[in-house]
């Protein structure tokens, strides 16, 4: 779950330019639940997400992720329970290593217990893995992810950010950057994963 209390970022604190881009915010979303942030460029919704990811600085206030206070817990701390997905299908993904290896490197950030005992039995997993989305990646698993589609790459991210059941799934306009076809693939693989893996999601939109 998320629990948000009283947050508030500062930005440019102690300038001239110091300014409040969060002010005392409180919002709680129960495990399992997906919730949308609508708004207007600017409105600080990426900066939400940031302070929940613990890429930003909290001024005040509590994050509280899978039921301990996360507000003072750097960012690669937090990433063992926080998966986060970018509107930049760049951004999310290593693209001068293979797909395979991509998913290999996300598959540790998550519980020991999920790691298989062999590497011969990981590369079946992931394959499998790979086999769900539905693009035939599985045949392009040594592949430079380079060489992959925006909307390969955005579902390759999504997979890799929900394959470890992190406690929140933070989704920053995930499809904005895609022609619709590949939109609404993404979002349809989106809708499964978090309700396959019991996923606490939180997502942004403009409006």
């Amino acid at each position: 779950m998320i629990q948000i209390e009283g947050l508030t970022v500062i930005f440019n604190a102690g300038t001239q330019d110091e300014r409040a881009a969060i002010d005392g915010l409180s919002l709680s979303v129960p495990r399992g639940q997906w919730i949308s942030l609508i708004g207007s460029n600017g409105a600080g919704k990426t900066t939400l997400l940031n302070a929940i990811a613990g890429s930003v600085p909290v001024a005040a206030g509590r994050v509280v992720l899978d039921g301990i206070d996360r507000a003072g817990e750097p960012e690669y701390h937090r990433a063992r329970i926080v998966g986060r997905v970018r509107q930049d299908p760049t951004a999310g993904t290593a693209p001068e290593m293979t797909v395979m290896d991509n998913l290999a490197l996300a598959s540790r950030k998550g519980p020991r217990r999920l790691l298989p005992a062999k590497p011969a039995s990981l590369k079946r997993r992931l394959l499998e893995r790979l086999a769900e989305l539905g693009m035939g990646l599985e045949d392009r698993a040594g592949e430079n992810v380079s060489r992959l589609s925006g909307g390969q790459r955005q579902a390759l991210a999504l997979l890799m950010a929900a394959m470890t059941r992190p406690a929140v799934l933070l989704l920053d306009e995930h499809t904005a950057a895609l022609d619709p076809r590949n939109a609404d693939i993404v979002m349809e693989l989106t809708r499964r994963f978090v309700r396959d893996y019991d996923l606490t999601a939180k997502a942004t939109g403009s409006s």
